[in-house]
């Protein structure tokens, strides 16, 4: 058995045991497979998984989120270092930033805006359904509350800290620039030109799988503040194409655009990585790798791609990430082999 057919066949059972369904779409040089496992739900008669199932994103969403915004300052609609608070409703910005140095775009993409995690707010309102569906109590007009509140301690710029609440400001930001919700203007200007199926941010999407944490079965993910922070969803189908444009330097707005996301920034602290617009960069065995991860409380995903490399991976599974993170770093693996056999 190859290295690559080695990853493949492991991811599954990095699972751990509380999947039901688990999909591995691959792409290395011209070949493409997308790897089904199992079934949407613990239902006997529930449908096998296919390559078109639908998979909760989590952070992965953020991705998307960053392709959205490269387009539009292709197009001339707004430009990277344009201040967050020209982009948004005038009652919406920070009540403190402890500089002179405004939050800019390009701050929010990279994770340096110097904005905590989560909004304030967010935990007292996820307390009641924090094990099921923590963030849907959340909607536009808290995150515009939270806002008022946020005291922006870092420098804009100066300091690397992963922000949920950074990238979710950015998609209301590009949503208010395009006068349409985020859901529209991912089904515009991105689902559509790529002709991507079963990719949204629906949570009733036709041929879901159904979440699992710890083994009882989840509602959907619904998080209506925060959409470009992880409320999109994909099947594994829709994802290799995706990750595919990204290696395939296509013309036009969106090939511009797919060209900037990956156009590394700045070098993580403490790490050899580095960071383009969200995406993730590390080289491994002499190729560069991006990638990113999420997870919701039912799902778990991970997707990469290596552009010397010729290869793509999406790794999906219907239950919460594990704390060893585990699935996670099986999808990782599966990019690493793909890169050396494309």
């Amino acid at each position: 058995m190859s290295e690559l057919a080695a990853a493949v066949a492991a991811t599954p059972r990095a699972a751990g045991p509380y999947a039901t369904a688990v999909t591995v779409a691959v792409a290395h040089g011209d070949r493409e497979e997308v790897h089904c496992h199992g079934r949407l739900g613990l239902a006997p008669t529930s449908p096998p998984c296919t390559p078109d199932t639908v998979f909760e994103l989590g952070s992965v969403s953020k991705t998307f989120t960053a392709l959205l915004l490269a387009d539009m300052a292709v197009r001339g609609e707004l430009a990277l270092d344009d201040p967050v608070e020209n982009r948004l409703p005038p009652d919406w910005h920070p009540a403190h930033v402890r500089s002179t140095e405004p939050i800019r775009l390009l701050h929010l993409a990279t994770h340096t805006s110097g904005l905590p995690r989560l909004p304030p707010g967010l935990l007292a309102s996820a307390a009641p359904a924090w094990s099921s569906n923590p963030y849907a109590a959340y909607g536009d007009e808290q995150l515009r509350d939270g806002l008022a509140r946020t005291t922006v301690r870092a420098r804009p710029g100066s300091r690397f800290g992963y922000s949920n609440y950074g990238v979710a400001l950015l998609g209301r930001a590009l949503a208010e620039t395009a006068a349409m919700p985020y859901e529209r203007l991912l089904a515009e200007r991105i689902c559509r030109p790529l002709g991507l199926r079963s990719t949204g941010c629906a949570p009733d999407a036709p041929g879901r799988a159904t979440g699992y944490r710890r083994g009882r079965e989840v509602p959907p993910w619904l998080i209506p503040g925060l959409p470009g922070a992880g409320a999109v969803r994909a099947g594994g189908a829709d994802l290799i194409r995706y990750l595919r444009f990204h290696l395939n330097g296509e013309e036009g707005e969106l090939g511009a655009a797919v060209r900037d996301v990956q156009r590394l920034r700045l070098r993580l602290p403490r790490s050899t990585d580095r960071i383009g617009l969200v995406w993730m960069h590390r080289r491994s065995g002499g190729r560069d790798l991006y990638f990113h991860s999420g997870g919701t409380r039912g799902f778990t995903a991970f997707v990469g791609f290596s552009p010397d490399g010729s290869a793509a991976v999406a790794a999906l599974a219907n239950t919460g990430p594990a704390l060893n993170g585990r699935f996670v770093q099986a999808g990782y693996e599966v990019l690493r082999a793909a890169s050396r056999a494309g």
